[in-house]
């Protein structure tokens, strides 16, 4: 469980988090959508520790992560897996390179270790076959499942997705957002993911977090969105008309 304890940031006079408190389950697709610039990416790099609150705290199953030194918030980031918008990949290395790098960089496994690993998670986005490809030879279905092998390269209990259908044909955004829901539940791990995609917020989300002008203004679970009593999340939510008429049916 991640818990977000009245996390505050500033960049000069502009208050992006004002006070921000939430709670991510374990075993769980915990989805942060708003609108740009409601602060919602600012609330991720504060959890993972990429910038700094200037108030509040942040734990990782009871510990503070905030309050850690550099030391020991290593060994909780090797508990975090990353799935970055785009898919990040190195386009020097192979595919099993691009799996086995955060082995190198965090574990004292052998060659021969991290080799089996890379293959057990390439075996398990289905890409056994990929590993002596290199990512520009791959479509971006493929290289999102590349790098989804990649993030849980490490057995991670936390994973931290950054749109991951970014990009993506409506059908290859669907095989993604039922991997990372099949991943969740198996490893019951804690994911977070950052998205602004209607369709996978509807789909792929168990609870959800909607931040506007730096404050949680909605969160439940995924179940109460479509009759939630909330003018400006359903602003956001019923834009589109396909969004409007689903919500008109379902009611």
């Amino acid at each position: 469980m991640i818990e977000i304890h009245k996390v505050s940031k500033s960049f000069g006079d502009q208050h992006v988090l004002k006070g921000v408190s939430a709670t991510f389950h374990p075993g769980k697709v915990n989805f942060i959508i708003g609108r740009s610039g409601s602060g919602k990416s600012v609330l991720t790099k504060c959890t993972v520790g990429l910038l700094e609150p200037d108030e509040g705290h942040v734990t990782y199953d009871g510990r503070n992560f905030t309050a850690m030194d550099r030391q020991k918030r290593k060994a909780v980031r090797q508990e975090i897996g990353m799935l970055f918008q785009g898919s990040a990949l190195f386009d020097s290395m192979t595919v099993e390179e691009n799996v086995m790098f955060p082995l190198r960089m965090f574990s004292d496994a052998t060659e021969e270790e991290m080799r089996e690993r890379a293959a057990v998670c390439l075996e398990r986005v289905e890409l056994p076959s990929a590993a002596g490809k290199y990512p520009s030879e791959l479509s971006g279905g493929m290289q999102k499942r590349v790098g989804i092998a990649r993030a849980i390269a490490m057995n991670p209990k936390y994973l931290f997705c950054d749109e991951p259908n970014s990009g993506l044909d409506p059908q290859t955004a669907i095989v993604i957002d039922n991997l990372i829901g099949d991943l969740t539940q198996e490893f019951n791990m804690t994911t977070v993911v950052v998205s602004h995609d209607m369709n996978s917020v509807m789909e792929a989300s168990d609870f959800i977090h909607f931040v506007h002008q730096g404050q949680i203004a909605w969160h439940g679970p995924t179940a109460d969105l479509l009759n939630a009593n909330h003018e400006t999340l359903n602003e956001f939510m019923f834009a589109s008309k396909i969004m409007r008429e689903l919500r008109k049916n379902r009611r």
